[in-house]
Order: C-alpha cells, then sequence, then structure tokens
C-alpha cells in the first residue's frame, strides 16, 4: 500500500514538473532537453575549430532553430559558424546574428 500510494506520489510530481516546464518555456520538458543538447553540439562543434573567436559565440536553441550571436572577426568566420551549426543533428534553421567587427 505505502509503495502505490509512493508511486502515485511521484508520478504526480513528475506531471507537475513537465507541466511546469512547459508553462515556463512554451516547450516540453523532451523539447527543452533536445535544444539543450542540439546548443551543447554545436558550440562543441565551434570549439574543435580551434578559432579563438569562434568559441566566444554565443548559442541559442529554441524547437531546432539555432540563433548565433556576438562578433566575429570576418565575415569568413561568419559564414564558417553557419555552416557548422548547419552539421548539427536536429537543427532545422539557424538564425545568424553574428557582427563582423573588431573583437573586444
Amino acid at each position: 500500500m505505502k509503495h502505490t500510494v509512493r508511486s502515485v506520489l511521484v508520478l504526480g510530481l513528475l506531471a507537475v514538473f513537465a507541466v511546469g516546464c512547459t508553462a515556463l518555456t512554451g516547450k516540453s520538458a523532451g523539447q527543452n532537453v533536445e535544444d539543450a543538447k542540439i546548443a551543447a553540439s554545436v558550440k562543441t562543434k565551434l570549439a574543435a575549430e580551434k578559432v579563438a573567436t569562434l568559441t566566444k559565440i554565443d548559442v541559442d536553441t529554441n524547437q531546432g532553430t539555432v540563433y548565433l550571436n556576438g562578433t566575429v572577426e570576418n565575415a569568413g568566420m561568419k559564414q564558417r559558424a553557419s555552416d557548422i551549426a548547419r552539421q548539427v543533428a536536429g537543427v532545422r534553421e539557424v538564425v545568424n546574428n553574428l557582427k563582423v567587427g573588431a573583437i573586444q
């Protein structure tokens, strides 16, 4: 009997948590996890390029759309960042908001 009550309580808490995640972000818990995984993969690939500027790019993901923000040194780096992001599994679209200019 105690095990059943405990199981029901745990399932109830999980349901509240899942609804809470959806209410706060408009996304399911699964989508939040998938977006975080995509963002981490993009950041890892950018860091692997060994161009210091690319490691300073801010990467946000929302429902498979990757947003790149920050400043890069030249147009080639801007394009390379988009190309790298598109290579990651699960990316539906890349919005490149990178600015070209002097890095501070």
